[in-house]
């Protein structure tokens, strides 16, 4: 491969970052705006507003894989659009994430996996104390 072709890809990556960029931001500030909907939504001082909707995640992430045209496997995108719609929760309100056991563990890793790593993590020493 010549030098000149290397530098154009490299180029074309380039731009396509900035526009990444670009879209991740626009992406967060959408976020922002549905966070402060649901914060107008509510009706008195006692009601929780629910920024995390599982479903919801799940079916965004189904759609990105269900449209994924390749060449990165729906898992790949399935992972990068959780970090990205992780990234965007935690402008809405920062999720703490419990997990049975220290720092390292798998039960921490299987967390990260399903939240992404935007979140807080607290290990509990107790299974109850997870749930609650």
């Amino acid at each position: 491969m010549s030098d000149e072709k290397l530098q154009q890809l490299r180029d074309q990556i380039d731009q396509i970052d900035d526009q990444l960029l670009d879209l991740f931001n626009r992406r967060a500030a959408c976020a922002v705006a549905v966070a402060e909907v649901k914060r107008n939504a509510i009706e008195g001082p006692g009601d929780a507003i629910n920024f995390f909707r599982p479903d919801r995640e799940a079916q965004v992430i189904q759609r990105f894989k269900s449209r994924n045209p390749g060449p990165l496997s729906d898992d790949e995108v399935g992972r990068l659009v959780r970090e990205v719609m992780s990234a965007c929760l935690a402008l809405e309100q920062p999720l703490k994430i419990a997990y049975l056991g220290p720092e390292g563990t798998f039960t921490q890793s299987a967390a990260l996996k399903h939240f992404g790593h935007s979140v807080s993590t607290v290990p509990m020493s107790r299974i109850p104390d997870v749930f609650s």
